[in-house]
């Protein structure tokens, strides 16, 4: 399947459903999805909690890396992640986590996106910078 700019968000949704640890394991949804951008979110629940109740790192890297799999592959050749750096910034409150992916820059066979990390109160939890690779 293809996906492009005019892909329905349901069909979009359909296709990203396949990566199960992001979305059947850790609850994470698309809310939008768009060549270079993309907006995904989940519900803190406590199996996202570590043993000292904080939200986990690797919850917090799977929704900003599921937003930037939305994000690289609309519009595109198929795109892989070839490398990621994260930075928390801050403890996550609230019920919710958003992720916002957006491209800072989408050539030909790399990609260079940057994704911010939100919890349901607007406090900035984590950035991650991505490379990714786009194969022919």
């Amino acid at each position: 399947m293809t996906l492009d700019e005019n892909t329905p968000i349901e069909e979009v949704r359909s296709f990203f459903a396949h990566d199960l640890f992001a979305t059947e394991a850790c609850g994470c949804r698309i809310v939008e999805a768009a060549r270079g951008h993309a907006v995904t979110e989940l519900d803190i629940e406590p199996r996202h909690r570590n043993a000292m109740g904080a939200v986990m790192g690797g919850a917090i890297f799977t929704l900003a890396d599921y937003a930037l799999a939305v994000a690289c592959n609309i519009g595109e050749a198929p795109t892989v992640s070839v490398s990621n750096t994260i930075e928390f910034l801050s403890g996550a409150r609230g019920d919710r986590l958003i992720a916002t992916c957006n491209a800072d820059k989408s050539g030909r066979s790399l990609g260079f996106y940057t994704v911010d990390v939100r919890d349901g109160l607007g406090t900035h939890v984590a950035r991650m910078s991505a490379t990714c690779f786009r194969r022919a």
